[in-house]
């Protein structure tokens, strides 16, 4: 349970991390958070409510590709890559 409670925090800090970011960020970069975020979450249930259509394909297929993914690997995977990006920045 203690590495439960360790990896939420670091998702928590991670999701606060790039709320908190004021530049731009890549499209792709947002779009895998999105994935990320949803499936960590358990929301992805809901379809994307983009008014533009593309954008809900895009939305929904990175959706699709988190089959398979457990809740804590996306928590994962969400920190690794916001840890990566504001690395890169440096």
């Amino acid at each position: 349970m203690a590495n439960e409670s360790k990896l939420d925090k670091d998702f928590e800090k991670a999701v606060k991390q790039i709320n908190e970011h004021t530049d731009t960020f890549p499209a792709d970069f947002l779009l895998r958070l999105y994935a990320y975020y949803k499936h960590a979450t358990g929301n992805q249930g809901k379809s994307p409510n983009s008014r533009n259509p593309l954008i809900n394909a895009f939305k929904t297929n990175a959706l699709f590709q988190m089959r398979g993914l457990s809740r804590e690997e996306a928590k994962k995977r969400y920190i690794k890559a916001v840890n990566e990006y504001f690395n890169d920045l440096k």
